[in-house]
């Protein structure tokens, strides 16, 4: 059932206990770990309560979603994730429209939106263009990008292979108006989470050999974890998790 108004903060108050206590099972601290609120099918109203309670990373999985609540969250100031898979024909409004892409699988897609990027921070030193879009993603800034990692072998499953990573990694480095924050991935869903921890290891190891070849500060960034198995991720090294069910309680329908 969807959460009322005092339960979402309620619930925000639990998820960063659990994600404290996870850390702290690790000897991580967790202030370095980043609570993203799925925000995808929720209302503006919920969004707008979540934030108020103390949450401010929020992400999306569609781009016509997100502009959709434009509007209506006007006075939010928080960082949008677009973290569903994204076509390449919404490259251009999702350069304006988020902070940043955390499901970027393939090079072409890559280069799209380092262009869209480029023409947003142009258009932006436009002063009217500024006033007129002020609900749009801080222009003047490379658009961070993070690569998902395709972890559930069906087909279906969005996601790069890993051994396209070397690949898209040094690709990415060379556009000028993307910031490669590092890597993101969703294992299959399992009734025990237990059973997830094998593939963040596997994402958090392709990172690591990543690091090895560029330098221990690359890649900071391990997107995994959800509702279900946020706790398992961080023991395993996430830097951030993305939690929408055990914040808004379940959608509408499911």
């Amino acid at each position: 059932m969807s959460a009322t108004s005092g339960e979402i903060a309620e619930n925000l108050v639990r998820v960063r206990e659990r994600i404290e206590l996870a850390a702290l099972r690790t000897g991580r601290r967790p202030e370095e770990i980043t609570l993203i609120a799925v925000s995808k099918t929720q209302s503006a109203r919920k969004i707008q309560e979540l934030y108020e309670a103390g949450a401010r990373h929020f992400g999306e999985n569609r781009v016509q979603e997100r502009e959709s609540k434009l509007a209506h969250l006007a006075g939010l100031d928080a960082t949008w994730h677009m973290i569903g898979h994204l076509q390449k024909n919404k490259t251009s409004k999702a350069a304006r429209l988020f902070s940043s892409i955390d499901s970027v699988d393939n090079l072409a897609l890559a280069e799209k939106l380092d262009r869209a990027r480029g023409e947003f921070n142009a258009e932006s030193a436009n002063t009217s263009l500024a006033a007129s879009e002020p609900l749009l993603a801080a222009s003047g800034n490379r658009l961070r990008v993070l690569i998902e990692i395709k972890l559930d072998p069906e087909p279906a499953k969005s996601g790069a292979d890993a051994d396209e990573l070397p690949r898209l990694v040094e690709g990415i480095l060379r556009l000028p108006n993307l910031e490669l924050g590092g890597l993101m991935g969703i294992p299959p869903y399992v009734d025990d989470p237990e059973d997830a921890r094998s593939y963040f290891r596997r994402l958090r190891a392709l990172r690591d050999a990543m690091r090895a070849q560029l330098g221990a500060e690359a890649l900071p960034v391990l997107s995994m974890g959800m509702s279900h198995d946020f706790e398992i991720a961080i023991e395993e090294g996430a830097t951030e998790v993305r939690v929408g069910t055990a914040l808004f309680g379940q959608r509408e329908g499911t």
